[in-house]
């Protein structure tokens, strides 16, 4: 899986200014888009090449959507799923001239391939690969737990860290606040998750239509979809004696599934299902630990991509104004997102990638870039920025705990510098990523949200900001100690590239 933020291998306040004034919810004044052309009066297209999928970006009002619907079919396409409440269409068709025919359509704003290989044919943040709990590590851990520790709380430096485990003793977070974990899927009949798991709350949005049948939104294959589970113990794990603790354990955490079975990739519509599904099931917080499939980054001036960046936008806006606080990953790419160019050399990665070098204000990692979600860079043991963080000043809203196998290490033998959580199958393991950071804040943010239900998605990201602890810039950041440095932060204690506007503390958040 390519993408996970922590990828098998987050974003953007009103304060974002060239994101803010890009991206609309509908992107309709951008050039090219063909919102007045006559409508397409072909007949039926016949089927001639591979069948792919598509959004189809519409105005909102039902005679237009009606009207695409018609222009679909005779394009040749089949809606798969309509959206009518943001206009995005879900569209499969084999006509090779499909979206070029599409985009002439009187009421169509944007709209675009959503991958470059055929259906049937994943991203994440996470470095490297798990590293599970052993049970002689799991022995010694638990011989090291204190008093009122979960048995294997003493490996997890991170709590610690962030202040959760005494902000668990004042104030564990509401039952009222429920985090969704769009992602991988989760194991929900983990012992340190089903306590706090919230079936109702809970989808397989793979395809771009939502399933809430029975057990639907846990992993295809829990020796590899291991991401999603991962990222709900670090959230939500129950203190109840058992394993580990997560951030917010009195919250409630449900699975939103939208990694693909045959490639694991996070395709366009099955996020954009995820975000309309979290918003209308009063989700109030969800986690994003991953980019979109099949770009790294979406440029606004490719109409495939420009349509992918308008759908994700709608979906995640609707729900915002539902009252719906994203947070979101910021990559594990090492790059300067505030940067003038970046070289994109893993997409499409669902076909064959081709080195592009882009420029970083007109294309978007999505969702993190994206106006209003909150984006996370990671830190290590030492409160450093992880070697593998991406970070960008201006970009960066907050930091958190992800790990740093490398650099970073803590002096206790048992612990590695990774974030220890839960897995699939009662078992339990480390992973690092900007994918582990983002739960983290997200965890701080359903503390938030317990203390301030009334907290507006806005407010409740003011509120992050303002009790995050801020190291500021390093003199240097040179880790391997070359004398190069590998990172240069801008901006100050207030706010910088590196860590936002700081690590963000549990303590403070419930105090």
């Amino acid at each position: 899986m390519a993408h996970l933020r922590s990828r098998r291998s987050g974003r953007r306040l009103a304060l974002a200014v060239p994101v803010a004034l890009s991206l609309t919810a509908t992107l309709g004044f951008l050039p090219g888009t063909a919102a007045a052309a006559p409508a397409a009066a072909a007949a039926a297209v016949t089927a001639d090449g591979p069948e792919l999928a598509y959004v189809v970006n519409t105005r909102t009002d039902h005679h237009t959507i009606g009207s695409v619907k018609r222009a679909v079919a005779k394009a040749g396409g089949s809606v798969v799923y309509a959206y009518d409440r943001i206009g995005v269409l879900v569209v499969h068709s084999a006509n090779p001239s499909f979206a070029r025919e599409i985009r002439a359509v009187r009421g169509v704003q944007s709209a675009g391939a959503t991958r470059t290989a055929p259906l049937t044919a994943s991203g994440t943040t996470d470095e490297g690969a798990v590293q599970k709990l052993s049970a002689g590590q799991a022995a010694e851990t638990a011989r090291s737990a204190a008093p009122g520790q979960e048995p294997y709380e003493a490996d997890q430096w991170d709590l610690r860290a962030i202040g959760a485990d005494r902000a668990a003793r004042t104030d564990p977070g509401s039952r009222r606040v429920t985090v969704a974990v769009i992602d991988t899927g989760v194991d929900d009949t983990h012992p340190d998750l089903a306590p706090n798991f919230s079936a109702s709350q809970s989808a397989n949005c793979v395809g771009g239509k939502a399933d809430t049948s029975e057990g639907a939104w846990r992993p295809y294959d829990p020796a590899e979809d291991y991401h999603g589970t991962h990222v709900a113990g670090e959230i939500a794990a129950a203190r109840n004696g058992i394993g580990v603790a997560g951030v917010a354990p009195g919250v409630k955490v449900s699975a939103i599934k939208v990694s693909d079975p045959d490639d694991g990739l996070f395709y366009p519509e099955n996020v954009v299902c995820a975000f309309v599904f979290a918003a209308d099931h009063g989700v109030e917080i969800t986690n994003n630990s991953y980019y979109v499939d099949p770009w790294l980054y979406n440029c606004l001036d490719d109409p495939d991509q420009r349509a992918i960046v308008d759908a994700v936008n709608r979906a995640q806006l609707y729900a915002q104004k539902k009252g719906t606080l994203n947070v979101a990953a910021a990559g594990n790419s090492a790059q300067d997102l505030a940067s003038h160019a970046l070289l994109d050399d893993t997409s499409p990665d669902d076909s064959t990638p081709a080195p592009r070098t882009i420029d970083p204000h007109e294309c978007f990692d999505v969702p993190n870039q994206l106006p209003g979600v909150v984006t996370v860079s990671a830190v290590g043991v030492d409160n450093d920025k992880s070697y593998y963080s991406s970070y960008g000043n201006g970009v960066v809203d907050v930091a958190a705990p992800g790990g740093d196998r490398i650099y970073q290490i803590p002096d206790t033998p048992s612990q590695n510098g990774r974030i220890l959580s839960t897995l699939p199958g009662n078992t339990y393991g480390f992973l690092q990523g900007t994918s582990m950071a983002s739960p983290h804040a997200a965890g701080v943010a359903a503390l938030l949200k317990s203390a301030h239900p009334r907290a507006t998605p806005a407010q409740l990201q003011a509120l992050l900001k303002a009790q995050a602890d801020n190291p500021g810039c390093p003199a240097v950041y040179d880790q391997d100690g070359d004398g190069t440095a590998e990172a240069v932060c801008e901006g100050g204690r207030r706010a910088n590239g590196f860590y936002g506007h700081g690590v963000v503390n549990a303590l403070k958040a419930v105090e």
